[in-house]
C-alpha cells in the first residue's frame, strides 16, 4: 500500500506521455499508479513523490492563471537522490543538458555543515529540478 509523503507537489504538464519517458525512463522515477482517463500519473523516486496532470486547456480550478513556458517559473523541487553522478551520466547520455553542473556544496544549520553533491536540470516543461545526493554532516 502507498503511503503519501505530507507535502506531494502536482504539476501540471503540456504532455504526459512525454513527461512520464523523461521522468520515467531517462530519470528513474517509478509510476506508482495512474488515472490515463484524467491523464494523471503518481511518481515515486527513492522516497520522494510527485503527481503529474496534462493540462487540459480549459478553466480549472487548479490553474490560477495561463500556463506559458516555462511552466516552473519562481520555483525548484529539491530531491534526494542515492547516486547523482549516475542520474546526470543518464541524463546527458539520453541528450539533455544541465542547468547547472553538477557540484559539491555545504549548508550551515547554526554549528553544523550539511553537505550535498547536486545538479539543476530542466524537465520538458521548464520545471527545475535538483537533484541532492547526501554527502553528510561536520562541524564548522
Amino acid at each position: 500500500m502507498l503511503v503519501m509523503n505530507r507535502l506531494v507537489p502536482e504539476m501540471i504538464v503540456s504532455d504526459l506521455a512525454c513527461s512520464l519517458r523523461f521522468y520515467c525512463e531517462v530519470l528513474g522515477f517509478r509510476i506508482e499508479y495512474q488515472r490515463p482517463e484524467h491523464h494523471f500519473a503518481f511518481l515515486s523516486f527513492h522516497g520522494s513523490q510527485l503527481m503529474l496532470e496534462q493540462d487540459d486547456l480549459e478553466e480549472s480550478s487548479w490553474r490560477v492563471g495561463p500556463l506559458q513556458a516555462p511552466f516552473g517559473r519562481g520555483m525548484n523541487l529539491s530531491i534526494k537522490c542515492p547516486d547523482v553522478q549516475g542520474l546526470v551520466a543518464r541524463f546527458e547520455t539520453a541528450g539533455h543538458t544541465l542547468r547547472k553542473p553538477l557540484e559539491e556544496r555545504w549548508y550551515r544549520s547554526n554549528d553544523v555543515l550539511f553537505g550535498e553533491r547536486n545538479c539543476l536540470l530542466l524537465d520538458p516543461d521548464g520545471y527545475l529540478l535538483r537533484f541532492a545526493e547526501d554527502l553528510g554532516t561536520k562541524a564548522l
